[in-house]
């Protein structure tokens, strides 16, 4: 994209702020330029931000009914996904599907809870005891 062509929309999902993007100058030489955002990735954020509310909302009520550990609520709170909680916690994907059974959380070790406070960055009693956001 040449720099002329960085798109300038003004986007309410970078909230007044600019983004860097990379674009080619006159001289065919890549450089840094501001833009106040593309439409069509404004309405991709917003649409991608919306889902995940719905899931956090989903795991609000599945962790009140008890059918889900207190993991799968933060999850989608903290904006983490299997891969990236996996990479975070050092916890394998499918050891972390686990995990979110209520019945296989209450027998995880301190040390194991441990790993997923420093990937949420809460304390082990907001792990065990969590407070529901509204």
């Amino acid at each position: 994209m040449k720099k002329e062509q960085v798109p300038q929309d003004s986007c309410k999902s970078y909230d007044g702020h600019k983004k860097l993007i990379y674009a080619v100058d006159e001289n065919g030489h890549y450089q840094g330029v501001q833009s106040s955002g593309w439409e069509v990735e404004g309405f991709a954020t917003e649409m991608a931000v919306q889902a995940l509310d719905e899931q956090l909302n989903d795991m609000k009520k599945a962790l009140l009914a008890g059918t889900v550990s207190p993991i799968a609520y933060y999850l989608p709170l903290y904006r983490f996904d299997l891969m990236s909680l996996a990479h975070a916690s050092g916890f394998f994907q499918w050891q972390i599907k686990r995990h979110m059974k209520p019945e296989i959380f209450a027998k995880l070790s301190d040390k194991k809870l441990t790993k997923y406070c420093e990937a949420f960055n809460i304390s082990l009693e907001d792990l065990k005891q969590p407070v529901i956001k509204e």
